[in-house]
């Protein structure tokens, strides 16, 4: 699992909680009906927002769940899925993404994939699903081309980037890609006057994922000499920090000006936990389990410095796991049930600490009175969600 929103499962509440599960098992199994079950390990949080956006506009109808069987990743329950055509747009989103990031591992010569006969399979893999997820998504409507035209671009603006090169013009292919997929949640659910505002959404959402990604990896890219964003530009941490909040603002605006059957998941997805995410991702804030930022701890963090980490505790860690063995990690982690059981576990291929979905929480479900749904007497905000 891996993407930049991230909720903690107190905070959504009961309701929203089971909402939540029920869109990532949807995309979890729309990946294995269409797929098979191998594409089920590129099952990702942020995929899921295309299924949640979906249904949010759509509504509820009687055949947009259904019951699936027992999983080990719901300790052998059965459980309320989504199904439908916001679910399979997700999963052909998500496949393409990744037959696209499995082309950029093996033309790194990453891990494993150095290897011929290694990076021989793995194109083979990539290009099965980059078909895969070009015929579902046409299935609903969806032309992948705008996504795989964005990956190739992306190679070629990162090659001539340097130091004086904005920022926003590395992440505009990513911005492009996500700007696309939101929009057509738009058509999907027969609402065509929330594509305008939805691209823009997904086009803010993209630049936030583009930078809070550099920010985290930022200290173990210097340490690894792999290339990022931020540093191959000289952008500051304060000018990406700039950039994400504008972004923030934006995506609340947009959001403002679509319409929803039901807009509280999305409005807590986007709006509160994507502000967690970037004030966890700069270390100026997050739930009450403090995790640290990659370029140092928040505030209050008085660890002793280790050799080459002059904030504190252990350094960023640069032996990522190669495309392969991360795939055996994620199916570990899956089969011992650590991704929704354990209060932390380690990413199968970033190996950096993330947090158990259902572990331990001491953050309360009105923390700062930002809980939309149990704390809806606060008026915590003014988006009439």
């Amino acid at each position: 699992m891996f993407g930049i929103v991230r909720p903690c499962s107190h905070r959504l509440g009961e309701h929203l909680k089971n909402q939540w599960m029920a869109h990532l098992c949807g995309l979890c199994l729309a990946l294995r009906r269409d797929h098979g079950q191998f594409a089920r390990i590129v099952t990702n949080y942020d995929g899921l927002l295309i299924s949640v956006l979906t249904e949010a506009q759509a509504g509820t109808t009687a055949g947009s769940r259904r019951t699936a069987g027992p999983c080990a990743l719901r300790g052998m329950r059965t459980a309320s899925v989504a199904q439908g055509e916001g679910a399979r747009l997700a999963a052909a989103v998500s496949l393409v993404l990744a037959s696209a990031k499995v082309r950029d591992h093996v033309a790194d010569r990453d891990g494993l994939l150095a290897r011929r006969p290694v990076a021989a399979a793995a194109r083979r893999v990539a290009a099965g699903w980059g078909r895969a997820g070009a015929h579902s998504a046409a299935a609903v409507g969806f032309d992948t081309g705008v996504l795989v035209d964005a990956v190739d671009r992306q190679l070629g603006i990162e090659t001539l980037a340097g130091p004086g090169t904005p920022i926003l013009t590395v992440t505009e292919p990513t911005e492009t890609a996500t700007a696309a997929a939101f929009a057509h949640t738009a058509v999907l659910a027969g609402r065509p006057g929330n594509a305008r505002p939805l691209a823009e959404a997904g086009r803010l959402f993209g630049r936030l994922a583009h930078l809070l990604d550099a920010v985290e990896d930022q200290g173990a890219d210097a340490l690894s000499g792999a290339w990022n964003p931020l540093t191959a530009t000289g952008t500051s941490l304060t000018e990406a920090r700039r950039l994400a909040d504008d972004a923030l603002h934006g995506m609340r605006l947009a959001l403002r000006d679509a319409e929803f059957s039901d807009g509280k998941l999305v409005h807590l997805l986007l709006v509160h936990e994507l502000r967690r995410s970037v004030d966890r991702a700069f270390g100026t804030g997050a739930c009450g389990h403090g995790p640290e930022a990659s370029f140092g701890p928040p505030p209050g963090h008085h660890a002793p410095p280790a050799p080459g980490n002059p904030y504190g505790g252990e350094p960023p860690r640069p032996d990522k796991r190669g495309f392969w063995a991360g795939c055996a990690a994620a199916i570990g982690l899956c089969c011992t049930c650590k991704v929704c059981c354990a209060d932390e576990y380690e990413g199968p291929w970033s190996r950096k600490k993330r947090e158990g979905w259902c572990g331990n929480c001491d953050c309360s479900c009105c923390e700062a009175c930002q809980c939309c749904e149990c704390c809806e007497c606060c008026s915590c905000c003014d988006c009439g969600i």
